[in-house]
């Protein structure tokens, strides 16, 4: 499966012109991928103080999003703040297929050093969802931190961590993404932001890594870019079945 990252400069509380500018670079991907993966918030930037910020179900990002995906007979992945028909703020975590296949994955480490966890409902189940033959385990920016709940039960191919993790713990960000491939035996996706926020700076970091822990593709520190690889299914399989690591987990 050919996948696509997008490392995205987020205009702040602008979902319209995020939307537009990320519409822009989805047109320059090669007609083939399969799945593309925008970062956490990637409509308004990481709204720790979400209202009058976050979008309102039905997200229209969302709904841009189902159009991406049915034009271009791809999934479409990504975060956004959003208020739900209960009136609770989720930092929601949509993965989009063709002809309105909905998951969604809200974030359950809620990033308490930022006050996130003030205003937002923490989710409280894992999501995997399956496309083009690959399993997906869906998580956002904090969690990565937590190996508890990434770890792979024998459920997923790849992990998908979409972020705003800012410079100053880049280096964290690096590790651990890199830590996750290998000790879940998967591929992993990690989606980071550039630019500024009112609260932080954000240099990137976003990369496609395979399961020994080496870099497939990556994004240029602080620009806006395009990283693109292909999932080896055959590859990954046979690994794990010459090498079944898996096997031995904790429970």
């Amino acid at each position: 499966m050919k996948v696509a990252i997008l490392q995205r400069d987020i205009v702040w509380a602008s979902p319209a012109t995020n939307v537009a500018r990320a519409e822009a670079a989805i047109d320059q991907l090669p007609a083939d991928v399969q799945l593309i993966v925008l970062p956490e918030m990637f409509s308004t930037g990481f709204a720790t103080q979400p209202e009058g910020i976050a979008e309102t179900e039905p997200s229209p990002t969302r709904a841009w999003m189902e159009r991406i995906a049915d034009s271009r007979q791809c999934a479409v992945a990504g975060s956004v703040a959003l208020q739900t028909l209960e009136g609770h703020f989720r930092n929601r975590f949509y993965f989009v297929k063709p002809g309105g296949v909905v998951s969604y994955y809200d974030k359950h480490h809620l990033f308490t050093y930022g006050g996130e966890h003030l205003r937002y409902h923490a989710g409280e189940h894992r999501v995997v969802v399956q496309w083009g033959g690959v399993r997906f385990l869906l998580m956002v920016c904090y969690d990565l931190r937590f190996p508890c709940w990434s770890r792979n039960q024998g459920d997923y191919d790849c992990a998908l961590y979409v972020a705003s993790w800012p410079t100053p713990r880049i280096g964290a960000w690096d590790t651990l993404l890199h830590a996750r491939a290998i000790e879940n035996q998967c591929y992993v996706l990690g989606v980071n932001r550039v630019g500024t926020d009112p609260a932080c700076h954000y240099s990137g970091g976003s990369r496609i890594i395979d399961p020994y822990g080496r870099d497939l593709a990556a994004c240029p520190d602080g620009e806006e870019a395009a990283a693109i690889a292909t999932l080896d299914m055959e590859a990954l399989n046979a690994f794990r079945q010459k090498f079944p690591v898996l096997n031995d987990r904790d429970v």
